[in-house]
């Protein structure tokens, strides 16, 4: 019986999980990615799920506009035998504040602590994580895109177009990335989608010379010859045949991407150009912590050790993709 040949990214999946550490980033990066969408059932004031006057509500998620003005206390006192509300493990929402709990150090009732308005940090924590890693997704995700489609095409036709496009590029590389996008988002309104475009139009250099390069290197294969020989089109070979064969180290790049816009997103926060409060960002977080250093040390010990073990973890993955996608480390 003839054996099954294996597919491409089973081989590479089996040569990731030989990198313990990199599986261990990636455990990581999925912890992350649960918190940043279970956010609303693990810090909230509203409970996950309640049984009153015989009917169920989820005012955490579903029912959450029905109850955004209800003093959930005043409800539960009135409840009877059958009635129950399951609250979170942080009955906290990130813009809630009490001054008088503000700069509480880690205790019982703030567990990570309240900064300078006596907002919950742990609470705050939870919900930039969604910031953060939208902002990462989502400027990857663009500049991914304009990357591919330069490159692909810069690639694949050679000559003229290629000289035009490289030229563009080397003409944006000229502009030092974080300080073009300071300059920019100093004339625009505050916002997180704003922050995510101006990554993502100013990062998308790197995957262009990229994906250049493997068209280069795969545009003379004897796939491509046998789909033009076909009479597939241009469209059909760049963007199905080729761009398949060459999306292996664009991944790899996308991994390292992610870590990289988390980083711009914090520091940005961090000089005042990021997400307008009072939405919760990391970057806004450990921005507090200049003027409270001294005595308030959980306002920079906690953002800036989720920073780094956000960006360590997505590095360690990125590398461990790059080793099991190079033939040369394969046993």
């Amino acid at each position: 019986m003839k054996r099954r040949t294996e597919r491409y990214w089973t081989i590479t999946w089996r040569q990731f999980q030989k990198r313990k550490i990199a599986v261990i980033g990636l455990v990581l990066v999925a912890v992350l990615m649960l918190v940043a969408i279970l956010a609303p059932l693990l810090a909230n004031d509203r409970p996950i799920i309640m049984r009153y006057q015989d009917r169920y509500y989820f005012p955490a998620a579903i029912d959450y506009a029905q109850f955004r003005n209800v003093e959930f206390d005043k409800v539960v006192a009135k409840f009877e035998k059958s009635d129950f509300a399951m609250f979170p493990p942080v009955r906290y929402t990130p813009t809630q504040y009490n001054l008088t709990d503000r700069l509480q150090g880690p205790g019982r009732k703030h567990l990570l602590g309240t900064d300078d308005r006596g907002r919950d940090i742990l609470t705050r924590m939870i919900y930039g994580t969604r910031v953060s890693l939208s902002v990462g997704f989502v400027a990857v995700g663009i500049y991914i895109a304009i990357g591919t489609v330069f490159g692909a095409i810069a690639g694949y036709y050679s000559g003229k177009i290629d000289i035009v496009l490289s030229r563009i590029l080397e003409i944006v590389l000229c502009f030092p990335t974080f300080f073009l996008i300071i300059a920019v988002i100093a004339f625009l309104p505050p916002s997180i989608y704003n922050i995510m475009v101006v990554i993502g139009i100013t990062g998308w250099t790197g995957v262009a010379r990229l994906v250049r390069g493997e068209f280069l290197r795969l545009k003379s294969q004897d796939f491509v010859t046998a789909a033009r020989a076909l009479g597939a089109n241009e469209f059909r070979i760049i963007f199905w045949h080729t761009l398949r064969n060459a999306l292996g180290p664009v991944f790899v790049s996308a991994t390292f991407g992610v870590a990289g816009a988390i980083l711009t997103e914090s520091a940005l926060s961090f000089l005042g150009f990021g997400v307008p409060p009072p939405t919760p960002s990391w970057g806004d977080i450990l921005a507090q912590s200049r003027q409270y250093v001294e005595f308030a040390w959980w306002l920079a010990v906690f953002p800036g050790a989720a920073i780094f073990i956000t960006i360590t973890a997505y590095n360690l993955v990125g590398e461990g993709l790059r080793d099991a996608i190079d033939p040369r480390l394969r046993q």
